[in-house]
């Protein structure tokens, strides 16, 4: 099977010899689990798009610093290609930027939230829709990063897992998108990374209490579990 990933944003120059760009992070992360996963990246912000839908299997949309309402055309062409995967029912799964992107083209909106900056370790709990995923109730933790969330969804989304501090933290909409708002490709060290040299734009009680919170636990596997198999189904 073959994912594109369609790449929204670069990393740092100084964090890339250690931690490698977005497309490098989802496919060490997916490979873990399905090493017949193949990938291949389209640099959206730069303009390239597969010159056929059918070039992939499936569609994974990365996270961005930008925020998906500035008005950008990269940003504008990458909406337009989502809407034509989402006509034609191909499997996309979006992350953080992606998720939001995502709402954004396809009928939902996202602002800058209320509640401000969202960074570490974050806990969601899984609602009554989730169904295949897990238990109503059930608890997952992963990295975050954002200011920016959904705060209308795509007609006809399903919320899988919220938080107070993010009502719609995973979605899904029929069988053919899945997205989070959360960074399932980051690891803690790459967090650590970011809320350090961040610091200033975060806020300093803000980056302490994410750097804190590295202490606890996250579920990888299960989410990552989760990626493949909407994938795979």
């Amino acid at each position: 099977m073959k994912i594109g990933i369609l790449k929204t944003d670069d990393v740092r120059s100084q964090l890339v010899e250690e931690f490698g760009e977005y497309p490098f992070m989802f496919a060490n992360l997916l490979s873990a689990i399905d090493s017949e996963l193949e990938f291949v990246s389209y640099d959206v912000q730069r303009g390239e798009f597969p010159a056929d839908i059918d070039e992939v299997d499936a569609y994974l949309i990365t996270g961005s610093k930008t925020s998906v309402y500035e008005p950008l055309q990269w940003i504008a062409d990458t909406e337009v290609f989502l809407r034509k995967l989402h006509g034609a029912k191909k499997k996309m799964l979006g992350v953080c930027f992606g998720h939001q992107l995502l709402a954004q083209a396809l009928g939902g909106k996202t602002q800058k939230a209320v509640q401000g900056w969202g960074v570490g370790v974050h806990h969601y709990q899984m609602t009554e829709a989730a169904g295949e995923y897990a238990k109503p109730g059930e608890d997952f933790s992963m990295l975050v990063s954002h200011q920016d969330q959904v705060t209308e969804n795509i007609p006809g989304a399903e919320v899988l897992a919220s938080s107070t501090f993010c009502p719609n933290a995973m979605i899904k909409v029929d069988d053919h998108i899945l997205s989070f708002q959360a960074h399932p490709e980051f690891t803690k060290k790459y967090s650590e990374a970011i809320l350090t040299l961040r610091r200033e734009a975060f806020g300093g009680e803000v980056a302490d209490q994410g750097l804190a919170s590295l202490d606890e636990e996250l579920d990888f596997d299960q989410v990552t579990r989760w990626m493949v198999d909407f994938f795979r189904r």
